[in-house]
């Protein structure tokens, strides 16, 4: 028979297992900058052509998110 800890050390693993096969993983980068009215050649390691590309999409992707919040 398991002692407490034991069962909570099992549901623990368990539960961290399934978090790490859940998770959203991370979009390859892009050979064509993501942002959607650019269409340039991405930076080499990332996926926008410019920081400011990437400080557009994401100002985009937060409204949107807020968006479906309300």
């Amino acid at each position: 028979m398991c002692d407490i800890a034991g069962e909570a050390f099992e549901r623990e693993e368990w539960e961290r297992t399934l978090a790490l096969k859940n998770r959203k993983l991370p979009d390859p980068p892009s050979p064509l900058c993501r942002n959607g009215d650019c269409g340039e050649k991405s930076q080499p390691g990332t996926s926008y052509c410019s920081p400011e590309c990437r400080e557009d999409a994401e100002r985009l992707a937060r409204a949107e998110r807020q968006r479906r919040v309300a």
